[in-house]
């Protein structure tokens, strides 16, 4: 292959394995010294059905999944509830090969289990194979596997068959499932393994498709990890110790991370009733000493609306996490989309004070995850993490070193009884934990049990010593008191900025996007001015308080920006303009939202077809350009 890389994409019913063996199948290529990059679609639907992961493999960095794929490994559907034509949903029995057909490259590979799978009831399979130049595989994976072992090992076949015709050592394999799997099921599948892979060696010409997998080595140690992974290490590490949670995808891996850590560390977690009782539970924790955290995705989030007004008003630290899905209602549980940092940045009531970052990448996940129990517990104020289903089930090497940095289990201006005993009181003795003049507007803070430490936490206004109090004297005090925090997190965030550059420094065009687009984004950069064109990228990671000087400076330094987001209403170029809008005209949109996330040629051809050419349509049916609205400056999303 030209592309000096392998995109294997292995496909089958949920319950196949997909999700482990992609994953053990990624590792072995990372252990090879290659860099990896996977990419997971699976159903919404509780009995399953279709699903794949795609494994990106090259000597080089990968930030995102490819365009398209070249290499199919179709397992079937073995829990298909019904492989009838005219079932509701299909003949689910097939669709693992008929409908990863469109994305397969030309010269590509298929290997599908001619066990379960009759290419007779594909319409135009053998015309599209000739098409395509398709060199196609049919074994009998299910087959090989009851003779060896059990039937559900069909997808160790598959993978042995797949590294006969890459060229993919065996012992790469072999190594990890040694680590991976028991004795008792272990060598059967190293039975099949090699078994499929002499197979396919003596009955096939291996030489006949182009693929040459490509050779690399890694300069230092690699973890293959996922968003999930790096939030919940991330915030291990800053020294979280309690964590309440209700399960909704995709939130549920960082809750499941967490709960698994936490007990061994000392910590706890606690899976409650719903997301209105998790987030109370972590505001007590949080209020009694600990640093805590909760989380959801969309629908959960808007219960956590009455709780986090109450973290904020009793300036009680906090750390929450989104996991952005399709939505509105239940949407597309599991299916990315960035449609809900307008929900994030305003969910509440009143004028609320909040911080909000989006990491883009695995290794921003971590930082940000830290970054964010930092500022949450020295200004004493709510901080979100909000991310999406794209970075959260990403699986991507990470060099080991980004995470040796020292733990953090500071508790900002938390005092002690000797130090409380020089703060201002009330005559009978409650502790001013609301003061009016204070640096950067954030009060010393005591928790429950200290001497000279008793006051009153309310959801209300209050006075100083924390009795509701509604004079317009004490109320214009503690708003702006509240509020002069953003002004010193801008501050704080401005020298150790999560904004993240990529390009030349001096280039004619730009593209803004925010969260999980950054590494595909980056790609069709380079690709962009590979080509010719000059343009830079700028990901905003900071969406509360807003980088004004940073973007502005951004955008005034060239012609024209596309901003690149998942949603269909332009939500982050409307904050970029509800900020600057005096840089309205200059902005468009380049927005995708059925369910897929970008791939670079996407981003690469809607650049040059919407703002090199200037022809003002979207390059197909996958993506829509929003171009600068007449009255941009006075426009909020240009929509």
């Amino acid at each position: 292959m030209a592309d000096n890389e392998l995109i294997w994409r292995i496909a089958g019913g949920s319950g196949d394995g997909i999700a482990s063996t992609s994953q053990n199948f990624a590792k072995a290529l990372m252990r090879a010294g290659l860099h990896v990059f996977t990419h997971r679609h699976y159903p919404s639907r509780i009995r399953g059905g279709h699903t794949y992961v795609e494994v990106r493999a090259s000597a080089d960095p990968v930030k995102s999944r490819g365009d398209g794929y070249n290499f199919l490994l179709a397992l079937g559907d073995s829990f298909a509830r019904n492989p009838q034509d005219e079932a509701y949903y299909g003949n689910e029995e097939i669709k693992p090969l008929s409908e990863n057909l469109d994305e397969l490259r030309e010269g590509g590979v298929i290997i599908y289990d001619e066990g379960l799978v009759d290419t007779d009831d594909i319409p135009d399979f053998d015309e599209r194979v000739e098409e395509n130049d398709w060199h196609v595989y049919p074994l009998d994976l299910r087959g090989l596997a009851r003779e060896q072992g059990r039937e559900v090992m069909r997808n160790t076949a598959g993978v042995g068959a797949t590294c006969a015709i890459t060229g993919i050592k065996l012992e790469w394999i072999e190594e990890l499932m040694r680590d991976a799997m028991p004795e008792k099921i272990l060598e059967p599948n190293l039975e099949i393994l090699e078994t499929a892979y002499d197979s396919v060696q003596e009955e096939y010409d291996t030489d006949a498709p182009d693929i040459d997998l490509p050779e690399g080595e890694h300069d230092e140690d690699q973890l293959l990890m996922s968003g999930s992974d790096a939030i919940a290490y991330g915030a291990i590490d800053e020294g979280c110790r309690f964590i309440a949670g209700y399960p909704m995808t995709p939130w549920t891996e960082v809750f499941t991370i967490m709960s698994k850590n936490l007990p061994e560390l000392g910590g706890i977690s606690e899976q409650v009733e719903d997301e209105i009782a998790a987030a109370a539970l972590a505001i007590g924790a949080s209020h009694a000493g600990a640093k805590a955290m909760s989380g959801s995705s969309g629908g959960g989030f808007a219960l956590m609306g009455e709780p986090l007004g109450l973290a904020e008003m009793t300036e009680t630290p906090l750390v929450l996490i989104e996991a952005m899905r399709a939505g509105p209602s239940t949407g597309m549980p599991t299916k990315p989309e960035q449609a809900d940092l307008e929900h994030v940045l305003y969910t509440s009531q009143g004028d609320s004070q909040r911080v909000v970052f989006a990491p883009g990448t695995v290794q921003e996940a971590y930082d940000h995850a830290r970054k964010a129990f930092e500022v949450a517990y020295d200004y004493q104020i709510p901080t979100i993490v909000l991310y999406d289903q794209k970075l959260s089930g990403e699986l991507t090497n990470v060099p080991e070193s980004h995470f040796d940095r020292d733990p953090n289990p500071g508790m900002g201006k938390t005092l002690t009884e000797a130090e409380l005993e020089d703060q201002p009181h009330t005559d009978d003795g409650q502790f001013h934990r609301f003061q009016h003049d204070v640096e950067d507007g954030v009060t010393p803070r005591s928790v429950p049990g200290q001497k000279g430490g008793r006051y009153l936490a309310t959801g209300n206004e209050h006075n100083p010593a924390g009795h509701i109090a509604e004079a317009p004297d004490n109320r214009i005090a503690q708003m702006d008191r509240r509020s002069q925090k953003l002004a010193a997190i801008r501050e704080n965030l401005d020298s150790d900025s999560l904004l993240s550059e990529h390009g030349p420094d001096e280039a004619d065009y730009g593209i803004l996007t925010f969260g999980s687009q950054q590494g595909t984004v980056e790609e069709a950069v380079d690709r962009l001015n590979d080509g010719g064109t000059s343009v830079k990228l700028l990901t905003v990671g900071e969406l509360m308080p807003y980088p004004r000087e940073q973007v502005a400076e951004f955008i005034e330094s060239v012609d024209e920006v596309l901003v690149v987001e998942m949603n269909a209403s332009a939500q982050f170029r409307g904050l970029t303009q509800k900020e600057l809008g005096q840089y309205g005209e200059k902005l468009s949109s380049l927005l995708k939202y059925n369910g897929n996330p970008f791939e670079p040629r996407e981003i690469v051809e809607g650049f040059e077809t919407n703002i090199v050419a200037g022809e003002g349509d979207s390059p197909d049916h996958q993506t829509k350009f929003v171009p600068p609205a007449e009255d941009a400056g006075a426009s909020a999303a240009g929509d």
